[in-house]
Formats: C-alpha cells, sequence, structure tokens
C-alpha cells in the first residue's frame, strides 16, 4: 500500500490540535446508554448525532473514540470550526484526517469549481484506498455545523453514498447537515442520536453533581430540582456545580442557581444567540412571554407572517427548543427553561408596556381558542383582572379541566369575596377549587357566599352539595362527605368535571368506611370514556383505585393500576403537573412496600410543596414514604426533624388523623432509638387524640388504629406483652371493620413478638404464618421488614420448620432475602417463559420498533404518541425485565419470540 501524504506545504498550514479530541476528564460522566447505542450500531456507515449546543456532543464522540482505539480500531478525529466553512480548507483537513486512518489521497487537492470530474477523482481514490484496508476505519468528523460550502457537503455525500462497508463516518453537529440519507436508513445503514436523547436523565445528572460539587451532598429533592430547571441540559448544570462547589450556600436559593452564574449568560449570549440574525434573535425573545407557542400563536404576537418556517429553523438548528405534544400540521413548542429566562431578561428591555401589550395579545389568542389555562395567565401578567374574570366566565362548562384551578386560584386570590358574588359561577368554581386546592377554610366562607345567591333547582343544589362534600373530603371528614351527596344523584352533574368530583369523592369516601366494595362498584358501573383517558379529573378517579386497594394492603394489584395511571398522567401533562404529582404518591407508596427504594424516592423527588395541599391522605402517605426513606437512607435524626415539621403542619391545618399518623411513626423510630420516655408522652398524645373520636366508620377511625398500634408497641418494649396484646387485638377490630389491610398485618406482627416474648412461641409461629400467608396474597415486603431484627429472626425460625404450602415458602424465602438489603427487589428472570405475560401489547411494539433501530424520537411519531410515553413505557419494560437497556430487553423480546 502506498504511503498516505500531504503536500508539505499544505502539512505545516495544518494545526494538530484539529485532529486530537479534548481530554476526557475523570468527572467527565461516562455516558453508557448512548455509548451502549454507538456500540450496538458502529456497523452503520453513518453515525449522526445532533443536538443543540453544550449537549455533550463532543464529549460523547471522546469517549466512543477512546473506546474504538482501546479496541484496535483506527479513528481518525477533526474538530471543525469556521475556517473550515469553505471547501478548500474543509477538504485539505478531511484528507489529512484520512491520511491519519492509512488512506492514500493524492497529491493535488481538487478545485471544486473546476466541475464534478476532480471531484469524483478524489471520491473513488478515498474509497480504493479506504476498501483496500482490511478493517473497520471510523471518521470522527466534530462541530460540522460550520461547514457551508455545498461542495464540501456533495464530498460527504459521494463518501457516504459509494463508501466501501468498512468505512464509518460519525458526525457530530447543531443542526441536522443538508446531506440525503434516507436510501442508507432504509438499508439499516444510518444510526441517530438526537438532541432529545443527549440530556442527562435524572440519574446522571445525580451522578455528575455528585463528581463536581465537592464535599457537599445534595438531597433527593435538590438534584430532582436541578435536573428539572436544567432539564439535563450538560452545559447549564456545569455552570451549576461550579456554583455550588464555590458557593454552597447557594443551596438555599437553587430555583434562581443558573442565574447567579454569569457564565451561563455570557454563554448563552456568544454560543447559543450571537451568531443569530438579530430579527430571529428578536422573534425568539418575543415568544419567551409564552410557555408554549406554535405558528399562529408567533403570527398573532409577532405579526411576522413567515413565523412557522422561522420556528421550523429555530427547530432544525436546534436552538434549545423542543417540540411539545402537537399534531404536524401546527407543531407546538416550548424554549429550554434556562433559555427562556434568558430571552426573557432581554424581552423586559422593551420595557413594561410592551410586555403588557404582548401578554394582552397573547391572552386574546388563546381565550379565542378556549385554552382558559394560558388565556388567564396572560391575562393576569398584563395586569387585566376583569379580562381574567370575563374569559372564566365564558369558558364552556363542559370543558372545565382540572388544568383551570391553577389560574382561577391565582385570580381569585387577587379578588375580594365582596367582588366575587356579582360573579355567580365564578363563585361556584372558586369555592370548588379553593376546596380542592387544600384550603377548605376560605372554601367555606365562599360557599356560604354562594349559598346566599343559590336558586332552589336541581342544578344549584347539586353544585352546593360538590362543595360541601368536596371541603369536608379535604377536612377528612369523609362521614360528612357521604352525607353531603347521599341525596344528589351523578345525572345532576352538569359537565365532566362535577362529575369526576362527584366520582372521586364519593367513592373515597365509602372507601374510608371500609365499603369497598361500594366504593369500587362506583368505579366499575361509570367507567371512563376512551376519550376522557387523557383528561386529568378522569385520571384522578383512576386513581381511586389505587388508593382503595393500597387502603386494603393489595399492592401487587395496586402497582398494575398505578403504573398505568402515572405513566399516563406524566406523558399527557408532565411530570409536575398536578395529577402526574397526586398519582405519584400512590405509586411510590406501593414502591416503598415493594422495597424498590431508589424508585420510590426519585417518584417523590421535588414533589414536597405541591403535595401540602392534596388530600389528607396522599400527604399523609407522601410523609411517611419519604419518613421512611430518610431512615433507610439517612438516619434517624434526619426521619424525626421531618416528622416533628409535618406534624406542627398538621396541627396547623387541624388534620387529626394525618396528625396521629405521623405521631405513630415517632414512636416506632423512638422506640428504636431507645427514647422510651419521649415515645410514651407521644401514645399519651395518640390516647387523648383517640378519646376524641367518633365511632362511626370513617376515616377517622384510622386515628384508633394507629394509636392502638403505638400503645402496643411501647408496652411491647416495656416487656408489657400482655397490655401489647390487649392493645393490638382493640386495634385490630377496628382495622378489620374498616378494612384496612397493611395495618392488620402490622398489629398481627406485634402480636407474634408479643406471644413470642411470653414463650409462647408455638402460637407465636402459628399467628406468623398465618400472616406470611396473607402476606404472599397481598405482596408484602416493607410491612415485615420494618419490625426488624427480632421478626426476622422469628421468620427464619418459620422458614426453618417447612410448615407453609409451597407458595407461602417461596414468597418466605424471597421476603427474608429483603432484611438488611435495600438495594430493591430481586430482578425477575428474564428467560423465565412466564415473564411473556409481563407486558402489554403496546410495550411489545415499542420493542418491535427499538429492533427496526429507531431513536425514541421516531417511535413516538411512528406511533403517534409523545416522547414521554415512550420513555415511560420503555421504563416499565425494564423494570418488568430486570434489565438496564434497549438492547437487553430488544433481545430478551427476540427470544421469547415477542418480536422479529
Amino acid at each position: 500500500m502506498n504511503t498516505p501524504h500531504l503536500p508539505t506545504d499544505l502539512e505545516k498550514l495544518l494545526v494538530s490540535t484539529k485532529f486530537a479530541p479534548p481530554r476526557i476528564g475523570s468527572r467527565h460522566l461516562v455516558r453508557s446508554h448512548l455509548l451502549a447505542a454507538l456500540r450496538r450500531e458502529r456497523h452503520c456507515r453513518l453515525l449522526l448525532i445532533t443536538g443543540s449546543a453544550g449537549f455533550g456532543k463532543t464529549i460523547l464522540l471522546a469517549q466512543w473514540r477512546q473506546e474504538l482505539m482501546k479496541a484496535g480500531s483506527p479513528v481518525a478525529w477533526l474538530s471543525l470550526n469556521p475556517d473550515e466553512k469553505q471547501f478548500p480548507n474543509f477538504c485539505t483537513h478531511l484528507l489529512a484526517a484520512f491520511a491519519r486512518l492509512g488512506v492514500a489521497v493524492q497529491d493535488e487537492l481538487p478545485l471544486a469549481r473546476e466541475g464534478n470530474a476532480q471531484l469524483d477523482g478524489l471520491v473513488v481514490a478515498i474509497v480504493n484506498g479506504a476498501a483496500a484496508i482490511d478493517h473497520d476505519l471510523y471518521l470522527i468528523l466534530d462541530d460540522y455545523h460550520h461547514v457551508e460550502d455545498p461542495w464540501a457537503h456533495k464530498l460527504v455525500q459521494k463518501l457516504l453514498d459509494h463508501g466501501p462497508p468498512n468505512l464509518h463516518m460519525i458526525i457530530a453537529s447543531r443542526a441536522l447537515p443538508p446531506l440525503s440519507v434516507a436510501k442508507l436508513r432504509v438499508m439499516g445503514q444510518v444510526s441517530e442520536i438526537e438532541c432529545a436523547d443527549l440530556p442527562f436523565d435524572v440519574a446522571e445528572t445525580r451522578t455528575f453533581l455528585a463528581q463536581n460539587i465537592g464535599n457537599a451532598r445534595l438531597t433527593a429533592d435538590e438534584v430532582r430540582q436541578i435536573h428539572d430547571f436544567t432539564n439535563g441540559w450538560p452545559a447549564s448544570l456545569q455552570l451549576v456545580s461550579i456554583v455550588l462547589k464555590n458557593r454552597p450556600e447557594s443551596r438555599a436559593t437553587l430555583s434562581s442557581l443558573a442565574w447567579q452564574s454569569s457564565d451561563l449568560q455570557h454563554y448563552l449570549a456568544e454560543d447559543v444567540v450571537g451568531h443569530l440574525p438579530v430579527e430571529l434573535s428578536a422573534f425568539m425573545e418575543t415568544l419567551s412571554i409564552c410557555r408554549r407557542f406554535n405558528g399562529s400563536l408567533a403570527e398573532a404576537l409577532t405579526g411576522r407572517e413567515d413565523s412557522a418556517s422561522l420556528l421550523a429553523r429555530i427547530e432544525d438548528e436546534n436552538l434549545l427548543i423542543t417540540r411539545a405534544e402537537s399534531d404536524n400540521r401546527s407543531p407546538w413548542y416550548r424554549f429550554h427553561p434556562l433559555f427562556a429566562e434568558f430571552l426573557a431578561a432581554r424581552l423586559a428591555r422593551r420595557g413594561p408596556d410592551a410586555m403588557k401589550a404582548l401578554h394582552r395579545r397573547a391572552s386574546n389568542w388563546f381565550a379565542d381558542r378556549r385554552l382558559i389555562v394560558e388565556a388567564v395567565r396572560h391575562a393576569m401578567l398584563a395586569d387585566d383582572l376583569e379580562g381574567a374574570v370575563a374569559i372564566i366566565e365564558r369558558a364552556v362548562p363542559g370543558t372545565w379541566q382540572l388544568s383551570y384551578l391553577g389560574p382561577l386560584l391565582h385570580l381569585v386570590e387577587n379578588l375580594s369575596l365582596d367582588a366575587i358574588a356579582a360573579h355567580p359561577r365564578l363563585l361556584y368554581l372558586g369555592s370548588l377549587t379553593l376546596a380542592m386546592a387544600g384550603t377548605p377554610s376560605r372554601a367555606t366562607a365562599w360557599a356560604a357566599k354562594l349559598n346566599e345567591h343559590a336558586r332552589d333547582d336541581c342544578a344549584t343544589m347539586f353544585k352546593i352539595a360538590l362543595v360541601n362534600a368536596t371541603i369536608s373530603f379535604q377536612r377528612d371528614d369523609s362521614a360528612q362527605s357521604v352525607t353531603s351527596l347521599d341525596s344528589r344523584q351523578l345525572g345532576e352533574a352538569g359537565s365532566a368535571f362535577e362529575r369526576y368530583v362527584y366520582l372521586m369523592i364519593r367513592a373515597m369516601s365509602l372507601a374510608a368506611a371500609g365499603r369497598f366494595i361500594d366504593a369500587l362498584q362506583i368505579l366499575d358501573l361509570n367507567p371512563i370514556p376512551p376519550e376522557d383517558n387523557d383528561n386529568a379529573m378522569a385520571q384522578r378517579v383512576a386513581g381511586c383505585r389505587t388508593v382503595m386497594l393500597i387502603m386494603m394492603g393489595k399492592v401487587v394489584e395496586a402497582e398494575k393500576v398505578a403504573t398505568v395511571v402515572y405513566g399516563r398522567s406524566a406523558a399527557t401533562h408532565g411530570r409536575s403537573s398536578t395529577g402526574a404529582t397526586l398519582s405519584a404518591v400512590g405509586l411510590a407508596e406501593v414502591y416503598y412496600e415493594l422495597d424498590r427504594i431508589d424508585d420510590a424516592r426519585e417518584l417523590l423527588a421535588n414533589r414536597q410543596s405541591s403535595l401540602k395541599t392534596s388530600s389528607p391522605q396522599l400527604m399523609i402517605w407522601s410523609t411517611l414514604c419519604e419518613v421512611r426513606l430518610d431512615l433507610l437512607q439517612d438516619s434517624a435524626h434526619t426521619a424525626l426533624a421531618l416528622l416533628e415539621r409535618r406534624a406542627s403542619y398538621f396541627r396547623s391545618l387541624g388534620l387529626d388523623r394525618a396528625l396521629a399518623f405521623v405521631v405513630g411513626e415517632q414512636v416506632r423510630i423512638l422506640l428504636g432509638s431507645g427514647n422510651d420516655k419521649r415515645a410514651a408522652e407521644l401514645v399519651a398524645d395518640l390516647d387523648a387524640m383517640a378519646s376524641r373520636v367518633d365511632p362511626t366508620p370513617a376515616f377517622s377511625s384510622e386515628i384508633l388504629i394507629v394509636a392502638g398500634l403505638a400503645r402496643a408497641r411501647l408496652a411491647l418494649h416495656a416487656g408489657d406483652c400482655d397490655s401489647a396484646l390487649h392493645a393490638a387485638q382493640g386495634a385490630d377490630e377496628i382495622a378489620n371493620k374498616i378494612g384496612r389491610g397493611r395495618l392488620r398485618i402490622s398489629l398481627g406482627l406485634v402480636r407474634t413478638l408479643a406471644l413470642d416474648a411470653t414463650t409462647r412461641t408455638e402460637k407465636a409461629l402459628e399467628q406468623l404464618a398465618q400472616l406470611v400467608r396473607t402476606g404472599a396474597e397481598l405482596g408484602l415486603i416493607r410491612t415485615f421488614v420494618d419490625e426488624g431484627e427480632a421478626l426476622q429472626k422469628l421468620l427464619g425460625g418459620l422458614f426453618a420448620a417447612n410448615r407453609l404450602d409451597s407458595r407461602s415458602q417461596d414468597y418466605l424465602e424471597k421476603l427474608l432475602k429483603h432484611f438488611g438489603s435495600n438495594d430493591g427487589p430481586i430482578a425477575a428472570d428474564a428467560a423465565d417463559p412466564r415473564s411473556k405475560t409481563l407486558l402489554t401489547p403496546r410495550e411489545i411494539e415499542i420493542l418491535g420498533l427499538v429492533a427496526a433501530g429507531m431513536s425514541n424520537k421516531r417511535i413516538a411519531l411512528t406511533l403517534n404518541i409523545t416522547l414521554e410515553t415512550v420513555k415511560w413505557n420503555l421504563k416499565n419494560i425494564f423494570i418488568k425485565l430486570g434489565v438496564s437497556s434497549r438492547y437487553d430487553a430488544m433481545i430478551w423480546a427476540r427470544r421469547q419470540g415477542l418480536i422479529d
């Protein structure tokens, strides 16, 4: 083979650093899943990576180069910059890169203007030179977006079209290069990593911050908060980590942390918008007042008839913009949160009057299209209270949605009750909003004013009853909620929203009293129609089934329901939406019970502020789950401090049941920490609370159960086993009456421990055997594990005695493995044929498209679903199969014959 060379005078002009990647430091996060994708597609002729500035394209390529070189593959690297935008410079450096691969090149560089002949000759020389080498060659072109000359693109195109199988080109660019790759794509010779694939996921954000902020240890909530406002954008995370490392006190103001870095401002100004035409920058600044926008809205705000094409250009150039859920005819977009704030700060220079005028235009546009949430938001930002009221008044009742509650709450907080009284419909909706938003005291005042203006007809009486029932429900008075709705019928609801509020309150109030059959029958007889599957309020009704199943202790069934409800809510409305936040609590409670500790923590991360205005039941579960996670992953001190804060909060709201659960948990932890005196004081407080409870079966009955359980624990700890047995037995009778499955197990376990402590070992084992059988049916894990070492020993003895049926014995064997381990459940054997029933038809369909080499974004477009839905389905697949990558899931599905 001829020794490749360039003319001597050209060699002297080339900068050697352009052929070397940046050094990969120890603090650069290894993009394992992206490298795995590149590894799987390394046979492709073209690997294309496109993404916005600062999304880690270059570092990913450097890591990929390193991996290829370790495997012994020849790799050439070329960093492009504006100097290579014209053909001569580009060609010179490209040939130099090929020379480093051992590909012979000619002495004379082609002059593109002389026609195709010389270009074709050059292509032939490169192709033949590469084909003569008997191993794979990899050419990496970084920052290809700097290349502008059509002849340069033509050269690359010809190399792709005619290149030998062993030549692989890896191109990174901010924008999609003007290359035609449809034919190669059909042949399976193109692999793409798109901008949506490049941001860090939460786990990567956590790892990156841990590696880069020194000794500071961030909580799960802090990590999630940082991840949410950066959207996993690596460049912004780097800047945030610098601020946190240099100024640890800045953790107190995380929400504005990125703006404490002048480097971010400079980066956005220079690297993102610095090269843009002034009119395009101004166009984006104007749109920054909106959380989402499309071509029509952009035209209304800017007056530009070419708005749709400008948006398409912004998207093509990956200018920190993402396509929101939409149809392809009029797609909706949104800016990256930090970029939107940057643009909004620039927009503010136009002055407050200009800003208000833009908000009024936006409000009118949204109102004309009955997009109430945005219309009210922009009216409020324009200081147009009367306009906001008018928008609410004009809203069609049948279109009222859960998402309207936020802007309506903001509106009513800025209006006096007397001002609202002149608007009966707004008065009603405001009362309902205040009740559902966790402010029952203010809602009561509004409801009283509503009664003053009420007409004596069925529709009005239904509305008043619904408001009163909702207020009672938020006050945890489930018995009064049932009473309020007893005389009303579902058919009196004037809108789907009212219908779903009625179903939710009535079903949950019946469940509170232990009437689960009646409650579930209400849901079964009133199924959610398919067209309402994405309705947030309908999703809350669907979530009621999850809550009931958890209350009964049926966590395996609850997981199936909760996974679907949360997945749909997060995919439709976003992770931070009210519906997703509320449904996340039930799923987190299930995950904790199933010992999926990290999953539970992730679901609850950065949600507690929103949950403070949710229903008492969800506040209880989110509090206990977070406390138990702190106890496992941090310390008893941290857990007790959180319980003290929540106790004060629940006391201020007058939520006795929530307070009882908090105090009961304090007793359990204090006894485990040896603080018997304080535990005894708290048990006395619980007994005082229990003495005030109405005996009518309701949510309040749980106070009696929690008090009895705490009293039993204290007595057992003090060695008074007879008192422990008596307290637990009394509480169990109430728990049985209202069907609280997990509480019954906890009470039974305390009784078992008391029996064992009094040397009634055989009786203890008999009772424990029954509890294990029940636990196997329900799928419980942490309810057993959290009782600690004493129960572990008893369970070990029961296992050794081998007195259980085979199913219960298998369950006990698995249960024992969870004691002393917080690594999560044992992964299911993916080779087990029974695993086939785990996957839904949609999940199998998605795996089929994964096998076809499609990116998540392309799968979403193919199936006409959102990108979040694809990601959520893949996550569920990984969990079900016990795998960690798309590739492993695909291989499993092929082995099972589910996909080709």
